[in-house]
């Protein structure tokens, strides 16, 4: 994960994912960093650390944009096509360590692939 340009807007925000192991919704990010930035700032952060490849996006139930930090990404390749987790009870959202293939279609390059199982987590079904 190689950040070009740290600003405190930055580590802010890339110190949030470090410290979780579970996708965030930007819902989430913008309530959790009101008192320290602007929704405009949250949104161009993340915009800016997912085309750096530190962080990935993916679409949730009812349309929210959530994030989760890459692995082995950089700024011009995501290697990240996983699919993830969403708890209906609890709404935890996590990314999946298996691999789901995407098929080749003919005449078409497919670039991004959101995959979303919803279900219950682990401590929801205790």
């Amino acid at each position: 994960m190689s950040v070009k340009r740290k600003t405190k807007s930055v580590n802010l925000i890339l110190s949030i994912f470090e410290n979780s192991s579970e996708a965030l919704s930007v819902v989430d990010l913008v309530e959790q960093l009101k008192n320290d930035m602007n929704k405009t700032t949250v949104y161009r952060v993340l915009e800016r650390l997912e085309n750096e490849g530190a962080i990935h996006s993916f679409t949730g139930s009812n349309g929210l944009t959530w994030y989760a930090k890459c692995r082995e990404c950089d700024a011009h390749h995501h290697n990240d096509i996983h699919p993830h987790f969403q708890c209906e009870k609890c709404g935890k959202v996590e990314c999946l360590e298996i691999n789901i293939p995407i098929p080749s279609i003919e005449n078409r390059i497919i670039e991004s692939a959101d995959v979303l199982l919803k279900g219950q987590c682990s401590d929801c079904m205790k």
